[in-house]
């Protein structure tokens, strides 16, 4: 019997071996061309862009991959990322952006430490819908300036976004009719095309090949053949060489001047905002990785969340861009059948692998094409369909996405979750406080109706209180809940209490308590036999005469 465990266990060791091997590859397939992509989106200086991101792909493979609470989620550098990245490069210089990755990634690992990381993930899915469509514009403006070889205009200036949107029409006219920019607008547009049709009409055999490698190829191989006069990507010949590792000569200038608090606070404040952004999008994308799988065990929310902090801190450490968790690549990871860890950390090793040995290749590959993927990476992003699926909670949710869209858009990233934040939980505050009493009564005054509306709390007592005195004596009082979103024991207790007044008036309360206990499942506990607490779905004293609920007037 032993022999014959120790003969599976082998047999599923190598098919689960197999299986991570083969979805490693796919998944550095995918991650190649992002790494490098969202290191020029962020803003990194040309000549070290590519060697960047690929580097925070490899510790996000090699280091977090191994450590993280979430076995199938890969991470590296994320387009959602991007743009908070740009603006503290703008803000601070790229020399500073290490030591600001750091205190992000400190600052995640505390937190996880502090077993903090289920609340990272209580974020409203209108903030997080809203930051991703303002991010996916965002980028698409700034990258489509990049896939014509051009430097976007808003680029580190007030209103940016704006500036880079609303010169669109420019950069469509250069890609057209300007010599400098026409090969690499054709580079990128064969790019779109081809990611467009291989997602399309790609056979099933070969479903596992990334949409954008292939558009990256095929932009490489029309670039060699027609030799395309256009910018290329620039990779040192070690990766070493694009490593900055800080001095105590950078700490000395991120903290010297005649106010420390000065000249501290905003690094401080910059590493917290990043920390907060890579969180709450590793957490949510761990949640949504968990949703599609069911072979891995559950997210550990809070060794994801030290995990992350790590590759930060290595991240800061080396100068390389910050991690997160991403969906791109963690669901290419799930679809191309991985199992465990072991392909997250296979894939780190194939990025380290191909950049130590084929540097050349690289090189090959037009920078045009990188932001085209990037274009239609933010196209993805922006998302109609979440603001329908938004519709369906209520308008508050859709004010909330799209006032965290603009906020974003025409701000800054951060700003725009701190107002998307803000409304949501000033939406929640108003869902708490909103409560409406209705008494319509019958013409012959024989019945009334109470409707109650929102949330019935202690703080409606009085409303209620205040209503209920205005019921005619002797009449059937039916309470309607159906537009009741919540109710407390304070607002029950106050009904029960007042009933017991009515009847000696000779009226009566009518309540379905089968009804109101199915929408709020009442608790009503007693102590059984061997001492322990029961939980019964309504008291012995709701039990009483339970009449089915005749409804009047208007309703839910």
């Amino acid at each position: 019997m032993e022999t014959s465990n120790r003969s599976s266990n082998k047999q599923d060791l190598s098919a689960n071996l197999k299986q991570d091997g083969l979805a490693s590859i796919v998944v550095f397939l995918v991650a190649l061309p992002l790494c490098m992509g969202v290191a020029i989106a962020s803003g990194v200086p040309t000549e070290k862009a590519a060697a960047v991101g690929i580097i925070t792909g490899i510790v996000g493979g090699l280091v977090v991959g191994f450590l993280a609470g979430s076995p199938l989620q890969v991470s590296g550098p994320a387009a959602g990322l991007a743009v908070i990245v740009g603006q503290l490069i703008q803000e601070h210089g790229f020399e500073r952006l290490g030591l600001i990755v750091m205190i992000a990634g400190g600052i995640q690992f505390l937190a996880g430490l502090l077993r903090a990381g289920q609340w990272f993930r209580a974020v409203s899915p209108a903030v997080i819908q809203g930051m991703l469509a303002g991010i996916g514009i965002l980028i698409l403006a700034a990258q489509f300036h990049v896939m014509v070889d051009d430097k976007p205009p808003g680029t580190g200036k007030e209103f940016g976004g704006i500036m880079n949107l609303a010169t669109l029409p420019q950069a469509v006219w250069k890609g057209l009719s300007e010599t400098e920019h026409r090969p690499a607008a054709i580079l990128g547009v064969i790019t779109i095309l081809a990611i467009i049709l291989w997602t399309a009409f790609v056979p099933k055999k070969l479903k596992f090949l990334p949409a954008p490698l292939f558009g990256v190829v095929v932009a490489t191989a029309a670039a060699a053949i027609f030799q395309a006069d256009a910018n290329f990507i620039s990779v040192p010949n070690n990766l070493l060489d694009a490593m900055q590792l800080p001095t105590l000569g950078d700490l000395g200038s991120a903290f010297a001047g005649p106010s420390l608090i000065e000249n501290v606070g905003p690094i401080l404040l910059a590493g917290l905002a990043l920390a907060f952004v890579a969180s709450a999008e590793s957490l949510l994308t761990a949640t949504a990785v968990d949703s599609m799988q069911q072979h891995a065990p559950r997210t550990k929310y809070d060794r994801e969340l030290m995990a992350q902090g790590t590759g930060n801190l290595l991240c800061g450490l080396v100068g390389a861009l910050p991690m997160t968790g991403v969906i791109v690549r963690s669901s290419a990871n799930v679809l191309a059948g991985g199992r465990t860890r072991t392909s997250t950390i296979m894939h780190g090793a194939w990025l380290l692998v191909f950049a130590v040995l084929l540097p050349q290749a690289l090189r090959l590959i037009p920078i045009a094409s990188l932001a085209a993927v990037l274009v239609f990476t933010g196209y993805k992003l922006m998302n109609p369909a979440a603001v329908r699926k938004l519709m369906v909670y209520g308008q508050g949710e859709v004010a909330i996405y799209w006032a965290t869209l603009v906020t974003v858009v025409v701000v800054d990233l951060l700003t725009g979750i701190v107002v998307g934040i803000g409304l949501a939980l000033s939406k929640l505050l108003y869902t708490f406080s909103h409560f409406i009493v209705r008494l319509e009564n019958d013409p012959q005054r024989t019945r009334s109706v109470l409707h109650l509306e929102g949330a019935a709390t202690f703080m409606g007592l009085p409303k209620l209180a205040s209503v209920l005195e205005h019921v005619p004596p002797s009449t059937e009082l039916h309470v309607h809940f159906d537009e009741l979103s919540y109710i407390d024991h304070a607002c029950l207790d106050l009904l029960m209490n007042w009933e017991k007044q009515y009847e000696a008036t000779g009226g009566s309360l009518v309540i379905d308590w089968e009804s109101l206990t199915a929408k709020f499942r009442l608790p009503g506990n007693h102590i059984g036999k061997n001492g322990q607490v029961a939980a019964t779905t309504v008291s012995d004293e709701h039990q009483r005469a339970v009449k089915p609920l005749e409804t009047t007037g208007s309703q839910a």
